[in-house]
């Protein structure tokens, strides 16, 4: 269970009768009341692959800017004999652990739109060429 289905779940144990409704967008006139097929769009995948690559070098590069800065200042708060210099310590490494949170994130939305993309061509491409086949052989028959 999900920590947003955990969630509902208490509230709707503590009140009974309570549901948990989602809303929607409703069916324009002439609509197909959303059977629509998922599409995906091969150049605007690359365009987000390609953002978030392009963001994964920036906070690579911009994230660590401050991080040897803060780690001298709290070095020199406690030998100094400040309390704050744990603190300070604290916020660098926490900062360090975020920025590598948020790079990870960054890299695994690129490598994995990219594999989208690599994969649908490969899929398109066997669709095609089973279909050729398909054709080609009632001709035979």
């Amino acid at each position: 269970m999900s920590f947003g289905e955990s969630l509902v779940a208490a509230h709707a144990a503590d009140q009974p009768g309570v549901h948990m409704r989602l809303n929607h967008v409703p069916v324009e006139p002439g609509g197909t009341g959303g059977t629509a097929d998922l599409s995906v769009n091969q150049d605007k995948l690359g365009a987000i692959g390609g953002a978030a690559n392009d963001l994964h070098a920036r906070l690579r590069t911009d994230g660590d800017t401050a991080r040897a800065s803060t780690a001298e200042a709290a070095s020199g708060l406690t030998v100094s004999g400040f309390r704050t210099g744990s603190a300070v310590g604290t916020v660098h490494d926490t900062w360090n652990a975020q920025v590598k949170t948020l790079l990870d994130a960054c890299a695994h939305i690129s490598n994995h739109l990219d594999y989208s993309i690599a994969q649908h061509a490969k899929d398109d491409a066997e669709i095609s060429t089973s279909l050729a086949v398909s054709v080609i052989s009632d001709y035979f028959e």
